[in-house]
């Protein structure tokens, strides 16, 4: 540290005349004096003169006198404020303890999409399960986080004590993996539902380490369905009919799309009640949420008319980046409240839980990735109805 900025002999700034030696009253004064402006160097001098305008001089809060300097919580000296809670989002059951003014303003914070966040309570359990509430996970540019996303919701979702089904309609079988399950040794899957009249969904699916999350399965055979199915009458709707036996079962169903605007992603947009498009915070996934909006219009208005945008997800977001704020920001704007509240960041989590082979939920439960999946379940409940 720069020997300037303390007086002579060691003692604090500002205190040298309590240091020097006084042999005299009035010769102690005048050394006094003149020590603190032959030793006073510039930051000894801006300390004095600090002194003299303001005696606020640290940036703690615990040494404010808020009745007499009038400042703000938080408030430092000089103009600048301090929140120690700024990026701090209470657990709900923590939130829930707080005094009510407290839990008001908590829940009246702005989010990372700029407008307030609300407070998704914790969801209530269940006595009965069913009819399902079908989800599509759909965007056609691949790497925005479908596969993450169904994986991780559906396990949030099953925490919070809802059957959850998921299935995998990606002929690369990515959901399957990321499950801990080898598409290559499978010997019924996906397809075989669709395209095998007398196959049971029983045969076909498989329970997961999560409880109350079953697994449709899917390798590369599925690509052969597509042009199969081309033939077939009604095409548009073999999953629907696949899917419709399983649905007493279940609370949710969330379908892993593949990463194209061909007729197997129509075939879930026309089984689906609602779209979850996972968008990630970069230009040009930006792009082709245009066209993806196009589409489900069209599924809307000639094969499903109950089909609904549920919400546009933003994946990957880094808000040290200003890109990713400028993304995040033109799609609200252009979206509105159809984007969800809950923003998912990155994290070096994720990609370890696909080795793993296990929802981030269970591979590290008290990590951010997992907080940001339980609230999109919450956020999903709130807004996702269960069909009556």
């Amino acid at each position: 540290m720069n020997e300037s900025t303390f007086a002579p002999g060691g003692g604090q700034p500002g205190l040298a005349e309590h240091t020097a030696v006084q042999p005299s009253e009035e010769s102690g004064a005048r050394q006094a004096t003149v020590g603190s402006a032959e030793v006073g160097s510039v930051a000894l001098r801006t300390f004095e003169a600090r002194q003299n305008t303001a005696q606020v001089t640290t940036v703690t809060d615990y040494d404010v006198d808020l009745p007499a300097h009038g400042l703000a919580y938080g408030e430092f000296a000089y103009g600048a404020y301090d929140d120690p809670d700024a990026e701090y989002e209470p657990d709900p059951e923590y939130a829930a303890t707080l005094a009510p003014d407290a839990a008001r303003q908590r829940r009246e914070r702005v989010g990372p999409t700029g407008r307030p966040l609300p407070y998704f309570p914790i969801p209530a359990p269940v006595a009965e399960h069913g009819p399902a509430q079908i989800i599509a996970m759909c965007n056609q540019k691949g790497g925005v986080g479908k596969t993450t996303s169904t994986i991780n919701l559906g396990a949030a979702l099953a925490e919070y004590g809802r059957r959850v089904l998921l299935v995998d309609f990606d002929p690369q079988g990515a959901l399957s993996v990321g499950l801990g399950v080898n598409p290559m040794e499978l010997d019924v899957t996906v397809y075989n539902l669709l395209m095998e009249r007398g196959l049971t969904a029983d045969e076909v699916l498989l329970k997961t380490a999560v409880p109350g999350m079953d697994l449709l399965p899917s390798n590369i055979d599925l690509s052969a369905a597509e042009v199969q199915l081309v033939s077939e009458v009604a095409r548009e709707s073999a999953l629907a009919r696949a899917l419709k036996p399983l649905l007493p079962d279940y609370d949710f169903v969330i379908i892993d799309c593949q990463p194209s605007l061909g007729l197997l992603t129509v075939n879930a947009l026309t089984a689906a009640h609602s779209v979850i498009v996972p968008l990630e915070c970069e230009f040009f996934a930006l792009r082709g949420v245009a066209l993806l909006t196009e589409t489900i219009e069209k599924v809307c208005e000639r094969l499903n008319p109950e089909l609904r945008l549920d919400g546009i997800l933003a994946t990957m977001y880094d808000s040290r980046t200003v890109h990713s704020r400028e993304v995040l920001a033109r799609v609200v704007e252009a979206f509105g409240e159809h984007v969800f509240h809950t923003v998912i960041g990155r994290t070096v989590r994720f990609p370890e839980t696909t080795v793993a082979g296990e929802p981030i939920t269970t591979y590290a439960t008290n990590s951010v990735g997992a907080a940001a999946y339980r609230q999109l379940a919450r956020e999903v409940l709130d807004r996702c109805r269960p069909a009556e």
